[in-house]
Protein backbone atom coordinates (compact mmCIF):
# COMPACT_ATOMS: atom_id res chain seq x y z
CA UNK A 1 0.00 0.00 0.00
CA UNK A 2 2.86 2.55 0.62
CA UNK A 3 4.36 2.23 -2.88
CA UNK A 4 1.34 2.67 -4.12
CA UNK A 5 0.62 5.72 -2.44
CA UNK A 6 4.27 6.57 -3.33
CA UNK A 7 3.65 5.93 -7.17
CA UNK A 8 0.02 8.38 -6.98
CA UNK A 9 2.27 11.34 -5.14
CA UNK A 10 5.38 10.97 -7.57
CA UNK A 11 2.24 11.14 -10.39
CA UNK A 12 0.08 13.83 -8.90
CA UNK A 13 3.62 15.97 -8.72
CA UNK A 14 4.64 15.48 -12.41
CA UNK A 15 1.56 16.44 -13.38
CA UNK A 16 0.97 19.18 -11.33
CA UNK A 17 4.51 20.55 -12.46
CA UNK A 18 3.30 19.90 -15.85
CA UNK A 19 0.33 21.61 -15.40
CA UNK A 20 2.14 24.33 -13.66
CA UNK A 21 4.65 24.87 -16.82
CA UNK A 22 2.21 24.50 -20.18
CA UNK A 23 -0.79 24.45 -18.57
CA UNK A 24 -4.37 22.39 -19.20
CA UNK A 25 -4.17 23.38 -23.21
CA UNK A 26 0.18 21.99 -22.87
CA UNK A 27 -1.67 18.28 -21.27
CA UNK A 28 -4.47 18.72 -23.89
CA UNK A 29 -1.77 18.70 -27.25
CA UNK A 30 0.48 16.18 -25.47
CA UNK A 31 -2.35 13.06 -24.80
CA UNK A 32 -3.01 14.20 -28.75
CA UNK A 33 0.30 13.48 -29.60
CA UNK A 34 0.03 10.54 -28.13
CA UNK A 35 -2.70 9.57 -29.30
CA UNK A 36 -1.11 10.11 -32.73
CA UNK A 37 1.61 8.37 -32.21
CA UNK A 38 0.07 5.01 -31.33
CA UNK A 39 -2.94 5.37 -34.24
CA UNK A 40 -2.18 3.07 -37.28
CA UNK A 41 -2.77 3.90 -40.79
CA UNK A 42 -3.24 1.35 -43.49
CA UNK A 43 -1.64 1.34 -46.33
CA UNK A 44 -3.60 -1.33 -49.04
CA UNK A 45 -2.85 -2.69 -51.95
CA UNK A 46 -4.11 -5.53 -54.69
CA UNK A 47 -1.21 -7.37 -53.87
CA UNK A 48 0.25 -6.13 -50.06
CA UNK A 49 -0.95 -4.44 -46.48
CA UNK A 50 1.29 -2.25 -44.99
CA UNK A 51 0.49 -1.11 -41.31
CA UNK A 52 2.24 1.93 -39.90
CA UNK A 53 1.60 4.99 -37.17
CA UNK A 54 0.01 7.74 -38.54
CA UNK A 55 3.00 9.62 -36.78
CA UNK A 56 5.87 7.98 -39.12
CA UNK A 57 3.93 10.17 -42.12
CA UNK A 58 5.67 13.17 -43.25
CA UNK A 59 3.50 13.63 -46.70
CA UNK A 60 1.22 12.03 -49.14
CA UNK A 61 1.30 13.24 -52.62
CA UNK A 62 -0.89 12.02 -56.14
CA UNK A 63 -0.50 11.51 -59.71
CA UNK A 64 -2.99 9.69 -61.62
CA UNK A 65 -4.96 8.15 -58.40
CA UNK A 66 -1.34 6.76 -57.75
CA UNK A 67 -1.09 8.34 -53.74
CA UNK A 68 3.11 8.08 -52.55
CA UNK A 69 3.00 7.89 -48.95
CA UNK A 70 6.39 9.39 -47.63
CA UNK A 71 7.35 8.06 -44.34
CA UNK A 72 10.06 7.97 -41.31
CA UNK A 73 10.83 4.27 -42.55
CA UNK A 74 10.55 4.75 -46.48
CA UNK A 75 8.38 5.00 -49.74
CA UNK A 76 4.90 3.36 -49.99
CA UNK A 77 2.26 3.20 -52.88
CA UNK A 78 -1.35 2.70 -52.96
CA UNK A 79 -4.50 3.60 -55.36
CA UNK A 80 -6.98 6.17 -54.12
CA UNK A 81 -7.74 10.19 -53.95
CA UNK A 82 -6.13 12.47 -51.81
CA UNK A 83 -9.30 13.92 -50.18
CA UNK A 84 -10.25 10.38 -48.92
CA UNK A 85 -6.84 10.42 -47.14
CA UNK A 86 -7.44 13.83 -46.09
CA UNK A 87 -10.68 13.18 -44.32
CA UNK A 88 -9.25 10.42 -42.60
CA UNK A 89 -5.72 12.12 -41.60
CA UNK A 90 -7.05 15.34 -40.69
CA UNK A 91 -7.79 14.75 -37.34
CA UNK A 92 -3.91 14.30 -37.02
CA UNK A 93 -2.90 17.71 -38.04
CA UNK A 94 -2.66 16.59 -41.59
CA UNK A 95 -3.17 19.76 -43.80
CA UNK A 96 -3.58 20.47 -47.69
CA UNK A 97 -0.44 22.15 -49.01
CA UNK A 98 -1.00 21.82 -52.94
CA UNK A 99 -3.78 20.70 -55.08
CA UNK A 100 -2.07 16.96 -55.18
CA UNK A 101 -0.08 16.85 -52.21
CA UNK A 102 -0.84 17.08 -48.10
CA UNK A 103 1.58 16.97 -45.03
CA UNK A 104 1.88 16.68 -41.43
CA UNK A 105 1.80 19.74 -39.40
CA UNK A 106 3.72 18.00 -36.63
CA UNK A 107 6.50 16.88 -39.73
CA UNK A 108 7.34 20.80 -40.48
CA UNK A 109 10.49 22.58 -39.43
CA UNK A 110 10.26 25.77 -41.28
CA UNK A 111 8.18 27.64 -44.16
CA UNK A 112 10.75 29.93 -46.25
CA UNK A 113 8.32 31.61 -49.57
CA UNK A 114 6.44 29.03 -51.17
CA UNK A 115 8.33 25.65 -49.43
CA UNK A 116 8.00 23.62 -46.58
CA UNK A 117 11.05 22.69 -44.86
CA UNK A 118 10.67 18.58 -43.15
CA UNK A 119 12.05 17.35 -40.02
CA UNK A 120 14.09 15.01 -42.03
CA UNK A 121 15.47 17.79 -44.11
CA UNK A 122 12.70 17.33 -47.32
CA UNK A 123 11.81 20.70 -48.99
CA UNK A 124 8.20 20.28 -50.37
CA UNK A 125 6.30 23.21 -52.46
CA UNK A 126 3.20 24.97 -50.96
CA UNK A 127 0.99 26.68 -53.22
CA UNK A 128 0.12 30.40 -52.90
CA UNK A 129 -3.71 29.04 -52.63
CA UNK A 130 -3.27 26.91 -49.48
CA UNK A 131 -0.41 29.11 -47.75
CA UNK A 132 -2.48 31.31 -45.93
CA UNK A 133 -4.00 28.23 -43.77
CA UNK A 134 -1.03 26.64 -43.64
CA UNK A 135 0.77 29.21 -41.77
CA UNK A 136 -1.76 29.69 -39.44
CA UNK A 137 -2.33 26.12 -38.46
CA UNK A 138 1.42 26.11 -38.45
CA UNK A 139 1.95 28.82 -36.01
CA UNK A 140 -1.16 27.29 -33.84
CA UNK A 141 0.83 23.97 -33.48
CA UNK A 142 4.23 25.47 -32.72
CA UNK A 143 3.19 28.03 -29.90
CA UNK A 144 1.59 25.19 -28.23
CA UNK A 145 4.70 23.50 -27.80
Amino acid sequence: MVKKTQINDKLNKTLSDFLDLYGTSGLENALQLYRNSHQEYICKTRTSVSKMSVWDIYYMEIREHQITIYTQHGTYHKYGTLNNELKSLSSYGFIKCAQNRIVSLGKIRSICSNDIILINGAKIHMSKKYAISIISEFSKTKKQF
